[in-house]
């Protein structure tokens, strides 16, 4: 019996054991839950729960205007983890104008969304980018002051890439041929 519940222990510590990467399903959320909690993490003392925060489309760091399904259910799962935190959240659906660039890739709010964020008297923006490679979907989500464009926190984690995950980055199915 002993060796029994030995055995089923280590199973379960193995199951948790995940590399830091999640494909697909329960896994997706977990890493976006915990990729928050990291964040909110980081940013402690600097948010204060009862003021608004704005949570924007996290968006393709090569096509500053595009996202995904991918970027829009991470942000999904980001405001969701701040809200079960008891963070007033404002939900703000953009199809771009989230970012422009200055200079040589730098990303700074735009002044839209500044704008936005003033009007709501938001005392952050949960902005982030995902950068695709071959085997992972890499992942930065940031707090920025939008007043300032201070950056008060910053998490950065891979989306191992799966079928799921391949569905919601790619728009057509031929480049999700390999994870099938």
């Amino acid at each position: 019996m002993r060796s029994l519940l030995a055995l089923a222990f280590a199973l379960a510590l193995a199951g948790c054991a995940t590399g830091g990467t999640f494909g697909s399903g329960a896994g997706l959320i977990a890493a976006n839950y915990h990729a928050a909690d990291r964040l909110m993490e980081v940013s402690r003392g600097q948010l204060d729960p009862a003021r608004p925060i704005i949570v924007a489309t996290v968006v393709d760091i090569d096509e500053l205007e595009r996202s995904s399904t991918l970027g829009r259910y991470i942000s999904e799962s980001v405001s969701a983890r701040f809200t079960q935190h008891r963070y007033r959240m404002i939900e703000m659906k953009f199809q771009n104008s989230v970012y422009m660039k200055k200079g040589e890739g730098e990303l700074m709010l735009t002044r839209e969304l500044r704008e936005i964020a003033t009007s709501h008297q938001a005392q952050a923006v949960i902005v982030g980018t995902y950068s695709r490679a071959r085997n992972a979907v890499l992942v930065n989500v940031k707090v920025v002051q939008p007043e300032s464009n201070i950056v008060l926190g910053a998490v950065d984690y891979p989306i191992e890439i799966g079928r799921d995950v391949c569905a919601m980055v790619w728009r057509d199915s031929r480049d999700c041929r390999e994870y099938y």
